[in-house]
């Protein structure tokens, strides 16, 4: 993830993540900690060269808490969503007043759009264990010593 260009942009991004509308909040709630689906959100994530409101990078899919504000930016919004798109990323956007009186349901249609548990299993994730590499992969050779193990010890003496 690339930082925004100058130092206000990265300070507009901290001060978001601070200070979070209540359904932002609310919805964050849900969405931290992988308990949606065990998908990994980050809240308030530089993207595109803008800020999205949540991401899930291993989805590609980012989340969008629209107040009444942007009921009269509707072409800055789709100009973002384009922005996302390019780069892959699907985005789901949802009024404040969604998220207030229907949470259940919009976590029903963010859970939808996540990979399913059998898909994200089909992508490991790296590194692996040399063990579970495959057959033509070998143990390290030179392992790092573990709590001082084949270190010198008191008088010369090992370990």
């Amino acid at each position: 993830m690339k930082r925004p260009p100058g130092l206000d942009k990265l300070e507009r991004a901290r001060r978001l993540r601070r200070e979070m509308t209540p359904q932002e909040r609310l919805l964050w709630g849900h969405l931290r900690d992988r308990r949606l689906c065990g998908a990994k959100f980050r809240k308030q994530m530089w993207l595109a060269g803008y800020i999205a409101d949540f991401a899930c990078a291993e989805a590609k899919l980012v989340v969008e808490a629209d107040g009444s504000q942007h009921a009269d930016d509707a072409e800055y919004d789709a100009e973002r969503e384009r922005a996302f798109a390019s780069l892959g990323w699907r985005t789901l956007r949802f009024w404040n007043n969604e998220i207030t009186e229907n949470l259940d349901g919009v976590l029903t249609v963010i859970a939808n759009a996540l990979p399913s548990p059998s898909q994200a299993a089909s992508r490991p994730a790296f590194p692996l264990p040399y063990r579970e590499r495959g057959k033509e992969a070998s143990p390290p050779t030179n392992p790092s010593p573990y709590r001082g193990e084949g270190q010198p010890g008191p008088k010369g003496t090992a370990g």
